[in-house]
């Protein structure tokens, strides 16, 4: 078996465990939310940056055949990680607290894909594309998500800078 298909299977089990580990059971609701919307961006640009041939996913577990994309990180992992974003985003800190939230949220995420692309066949940047590109694109899907689900749920923040 090849590790691009190890990494895929116990990104989606270890994913799935964490959500119904550290979601309260008062926040599923919105949890379904961020997850869905999330789900809605990261979908529709997974795809265009795979059509015009920025990334490619070489070796994928589920739907190979149905798309060029990953679905197990474009539409289960990016999207439950982003819950966790939302659900426990530091809404007492001032700007700065939240910027370096933001900022170690979209490291992290961006190191661990650089690590996948780098050691495995599971992602494949080509010349478009950089670590740059994916930290970028997360931090505007995660202010994207983190808006939209204040409005969603009509929540006002006082101090609230960074959404």
């Amino acid at each position: 078996m090849k590790v691009a298909y190890v990494i895929e299977i116990s990104a989606v089990i270890i994913i799935i465990f964490l959500l119904i580990i550290f979601v309260p059971k008062n926040k599923i609701r919105e949890a379904s939310v961020i997850l869905m919307f999330k789900q809605l961006i990261t979908w529709i640009l997974g795809l265009a940056v795979v059509q015009l041939n920025w990334l490619e996913y070489p070796d994928r577990v589920f739907f190979s055949d149905a798309t060029q994309t990953s679905f197990s990180f474009e539409y289960i992992c990016y999207p439950a990680l982003c819950v966790f974003f939302i659900l426990y985003y530091p809404k007492q800190y001032g700007w700065v607290g939240q910027f370096v939230y933001y900022f170690v949220y979209c490291s992290a995420i961006t190191i661990l894909e650089v690590l996948i692309e780098h050691y495995t066949t599971a992602i494949k940047y080509n010349e478009e594309w950089h670590w740059y590109s994916t930290w970028l694109s997360l931090f505007v899907t995660f202010y994207i998500s983190r808006k939209f689900y204040l409005w969603f749920f009509k929540e006002k923040e006082k101090g609230d800078s960074y959404g």
